[in-house]
Formats: structure tokens, sequence, C-alpha cells
């Protein structure tokens, strides 16, 4: 069995439990012996983050060969466009490389809790909601690809990984599942390769040849003339 702990990761907060330049951090919101978080969610950044105390669940939900579908909530700057959602879909090309192709779509201001502190809407007075979904985790990667569209990521909330939900949890909540995952040892054993079958009818391999006797040898001249035909009384030649 192993433990996943969801937590609802606040604004400004690091994705770890100690921190040298005294910034907030999840020691603060949660305490359950030896669990570490598996993957990160940036400082700026709000939303799911999952713990467990089971290394290789960790390593199946964090590692990007496993591509757990993530989905943000993003508060952009602007009215985002139909064009801009269009090439999100698509996959654009970023310093880094091009992009896969991710899920985007206009949504409503998710039920959610006001940001600590919230957006100045004096210095952002048009904004808008997207849903995007990606399978990949690049550094920062959903705000640098809302910038490349045209539409500075002002909040970014992670409400999905994989099969697992933010829900309604509060920023600094935390909610507990058991999994029951199968152990390293009970992984099935790689089959035997089966040795090939002789086919049927297949004659036996013949030991040494009769003739292996060295050449010239009496056996081998007698073994020759009992093999020889006999030459019939018609076929010889008149006697002498």
């Amino acid at each position: 069995m192993s433990t996943l702990y969801l937590l609802h990761k606040p604004y400004r907060m690091l994705s770890q439990f100690t921190d040298s330049q005294g910034r907030a951090t999840l020691a603060e919101v949660i305490r359950a012996p030896e669990v570490y978080a598996a993957g990160r969610l940036d400082f700026d950044s709000e939303g799911l983050l999952l713990l467990s105390d089971d290394g290789g669940l960790i390593h199946r939900i964090a590692h990007p060969k496993h591509k757990q579908p993530k989905t943000y909530w993003v508060q952009l700057e602007g009215h985002i466009t139909d064009e801009a959602i269009r090439a999100l879909k698509a996959g654009i090309t970023l310093k880094d490389g091009p992009t896969l192709p991710a899920k985007a779509r206009r949504i409503a201001p998710p039920a959610i809790a006001e940001r600590d502190p919230p957006i100045d809407p004096k210095r952002h007075p048009l904004t808008s909601w997207l849903e995007l979904t990606i399978s990949e985790g690049r550094n920062r990667q959903v705000r640098r690809m809302t910038a490349h569209v045209g539409f500075p990521t002002l909040r970014l909330i992670r409400a999905a990984i994989g099969p697992w939900q933010l829900g309604d949890l509060a920023p600094g909540e935390w909610r507990k599942e058991t999994l029951h995952a199968p152990r390293p040892d009970n992984a099935k054993q790689p089959r035997a390769v089966p040795k090939k079958a002789k086919p049927k009818n297949a004659k036996p391999k013949s030991a040494k040849p009769k003739s292996a006797l060295p050449k010239g040898s009496d056996t081998n001249k007698a073994r020759a003339a009992k093999a020889a035909p006999k030459r019939s009384a018609k076929s010889r030649g008149p006697k002498k």
C-alpha cells in the first residue's frame, strides 16, 4: 500500500519542506513523516501538488516518460482570441523547441478562493480564463506558451494531474488517499525463450561415416570387394 497526499499549494510557497532564505515552505501546511513532492509547482503558482512516502509512486507520477497530463486554469492579461487558442492546440515553438499539441479552451472564472494578494484590477482591467492541458513538464512552460501567443499569465492554478483532481480543496488544505499499488517483487518475470523443437521425421544425425578408416586398409579393401557386383557367367570371356 502507498499513501498519496493531495495538497492545494498556496501562492508564494515553495514545493519543498525547508528553505535557507526564509520563504514559505510545505512544512507550514502539511505534517506527514517522510513524504516528498511528486514533481514541483513554481513559487508563484497555485493548486494541486501530490506528495507520497513511496519513491516508486513518486517516480511513476513525476517522470516525464510517463507523460501524466496536467490541467491548469490560467488567468490571462486581455481577452484571449480563437486564433491564439488554435495555436496552443496545434503546438507552438519556444526557445527550447516545439511543444506538443495541447488541449485548450476558454472557461468562466473557476469557483476558487481569491489569491492572496489578489490581482490588481486597476493594473489589469481586462482578463480572461483559459483551461490548458499539457503532457510535458518544461520549466515555466504554461507561462511561456501564453506569452508566446500574446496573452501573458497573471495567475496559474494547477487543477489536475492525471486522474487526481484539486476538487474543493482550499489553499493550504490537503486530503489523503491510500493506493494499493503492486510491489516490485510482484512484477512479471521475463519469459524464457523456448528451445527450437525438432521437426517430425527428422533423420537422426549419423555417427562417424563407415569409411572413416584410413584409405588402403585391408578392411576397406574387403568392404569394397563385397560391395562390387558379381559378373555373370555370360559376361565372362572365353577360357584360355
